[in-house]
């Protein structure tokens, strides 16, 4: 029987027609929302920050890069094919870790960030796409059309690379522009102990998260052999 850490890497056998589906539909909510955002952005910040310096902000949002994410692999779910980034985008562990970064980009601005602003009109729709339609749609399409009991233990801590590079990459950007994309990371505002324990609390949720979703992978696994 071939190992997890083998399960986890391999492509998953090809899709039925509607899991294809599913996808192209996540993926169409997802680009719409990024590029609806993107829009608004260059156009609020055009004539202050220009377009590099706002285009930069844009991906410094943790929203933002797991939103791409999510397009990515979808996408490759839909039309299929692709080489060595296809089969990459395609394995396990990649659509489990982005399960885990979009889960999470839900829960975190829910419970925390959702009360802060009330965005209106087209802020409202994109708002709520990259929020709250992308990883409903993402997690109930991992949950129904992804082949499961292929994740191992190890795969959780691999995961945790990507929020914790995030937290590098927004420190050290944090402090050469004077400019946080969270509250509850903003160093000015708060200071280092309480940003750090602010952060230490985010990485335990991508943990209890991420063990949430191996657990339900090896269920679904079992099920899915017993079928």
């Amino acid at each position: 029987m071939p190992s997890s850490e083998a399960r986890s890497t391999a492509a998953p056998e090809p899709a039925p027609a509607w899991s294809r589906a599913l996808a192209a539909l996540v993926a169409a909510v997802s680009l719409a929302a990024l590029i609806g955002q993107y829009w608004l952005l260059i156009a609020a910040t055009l004539h202050t920050e220009g377009p590099a310096a706002a285009t930069l902000r844009y991906l410094s949002y943790f929203t933002i890069l797991s939103n791409l994410l999510v397009s990515a692999v979808c996408v490759q779910a839909a039309l299929g094919g692709g080489a060595r980034l296809g089969r990459w985008l395609a394995g396990a562990r990649v659509r489990g870790g982005v399960a885990l970064a979009i889960g999470v980009t839900g829960t975190v601005y829910f419970v925390v960030l959702r009360h802060l602003w009330q965005p209106q009109g087209a802020q409202w729709w994109v708002d709520s796409g990259l929020h709250y339609a992308t990883p409903a749609l993402y997690l109930a399409w991992w949950l129904l059309a992804v082949p499961h009991g292929r994740l191992g233990g190890r795969d959780l801590w691999r995961w945790l690379w990507f929020p914790a590079c995030y937290l590098v990459w927004t420190f050290l950007r944090g402090a050469a522009v004077q400019q946080y994309p969270y509250p509850f990371l903003d160093v000015l505002q708060l200071g280092w102990p309480t940003v750090l324990r602010n952060a230490g609390g985010v990485l335990a949720l991508f943990l209890a998260f991420g063990a949430g979703l191996l657990g339900v992978d090896r269920l679904l696994g079992r099920r899915g052999r017993a079928g």
